[in-house]
């Protein structure tokens, strides 16, 4: 594998990155490429954490801005090597990853060759483990173990968005709820209690349940609560005692991850309710000044207003920080880990060139 290129145009650096084998677990061959092109460059301390690479200006800018992208990709299904081809809209790159989210990653290493002397501070991160287990995550390891390697006023994870500003993100909550029975023979049931029908009551609440809208800085954040799983029985004779509904609730980042557990009880009133996963949402910050900058450059070239991020990303892990965070980056996220996931060429310039516009402006 020859060396990353990056001054090369975007649509090559993307195809180089995508064609480096990544999948979760195996980033070691891509981290070394991106570590040895970021220190070919001179003007950038390159810094790293297992898998996880670090580059920062040491301008003494009056801003510092954090610029994001994971390295990882879910697993290949035949879908590599990547290629350019013909969409009805335009071209665009074909492959594993140039959705999720490669094709960000060469935007954001493109950048960091070419911008040298930019009028905000600049620290740019790759991380690993993105696609896996929470607990494996690069970024969090690197908000645990070296955070002054990551904060900054503001920080935008390149994470798919079709050239669009998505502001913080909703958190999200992972439950079971309990419901009881009692074992006995199916041959006499009416010994005892059949807790999978015991059930019918917590599906109902669901499907009663109205789903939260929620107004955060300027945003519309969409909650849900829905069953994402059900369990209980031991054998094809025996009256269940026990049923799970497990039941996964995305909430807006106007509430904490106690208040969103509180109102999920609050619901299950008299069941027995176990938290299995939580991760809390990040408020968008669009009212900050460098995040205002930012808004007025995308606006001016996309056309585009920002969103809200209905899904949980990365940005939660900056907020923790106290840093302000967006998400923005090109490809559609509706094809992030599709068999036929490809990101079109026009969205890689929109997004090198806004970012460029802002961080030199």
């Amino acid at each position: 594998m020859p060396p990353l290129d990056l001054t090369a145009d975007l649509v090559t650096l993307t195809r180089a990155l995508c064609d480096l084998p990544s999948v979760s677990g195996s980033e070691r061959e891509i981290a070394d490429a991106v570590e040895e092109a970021l220190r070919a460059l001179g003007h950038l301390e390159v810094l790293r954490d297992g898998d996880a690479v670090v580059a920062r200006t040491h301008l003494g800018r009056a801003e510092r801005v954090v610029l994001a992208g994971h390295l990882d990709t879910v697993p290949v299904a035949r879908n590599l090597p990547s290629e350019v081809r013909e969409d009805p809209e335009g071209p665009v790159v074909w492959g594993r990853g140039t959705v999720d989210m490669k094709a960000g990653d060469a935007v954001l290493l493109a950048l960091a060759a070419a911008l040298r002397e930019p009028t905000r501070d600049v620290t740019w991160v790759f991380y690993d483990h993105e696609e896996v287990a929470s607990e494996l995550n690069g970024l969090g390891r690197l908000v645990a173990n070296h955070p002054d390697w990551v904060t900054g006023d503001i920080a935008v994870l390149g994470e798919p968005t079709s050239g669009a500003i998505e502001g913080g993100c909703n958190g999200t909550l992972r439950v079971e709820v309990v419901i009881p029975g009692k074992a006995a023979h199916s041959a006499r049931s009416w010994l005892g209690v059949n807790a999978i029908h015991g059930a019918a009551p917590v599906l109902q609440r669901l499907v009663e349940a109205v789903p939260r809208v929620a107004e955060v800085d300027g945003l519309t954040y969409r909650e849900g609560l829905n069953a994402v799983g059900i369990r209980g029985g031991i054998a094809g004779n025996v009256i269940p005692d026990e049923c799970v509904v497990t039941v996964n609730h995305r909430f807006a980042p106007d509430r904490t991850e106690e208040q969103a557990l509180a109102a999920v009880r609050e619901l299950f009133e008299g069941y027995e309710v176990r938290v299995t996963d939580t991760a809390p949402g990040a408020r968008p910050g669009l009212d900050h000044p460098a995040a205002e900058a930012f808004v007025r450059e995308v606006g001016s070239r996309s056309g585009r207003p920002p969103r809200a991020k209905e899904g949980w990303t990365d940005v939660a892990r900056f907020s923790a920080l106290g840093v302000p965070a967006v998400n923005f980056g090109p490809g559609d996220p509706a094809l992030a880990h599709a068999d036929e996931e490809r990101t079109p060429i026009a969205d890689l310039t929109l997004c090198f060139d806004a970012l460029r516009g802002w961080l030199t402006s």
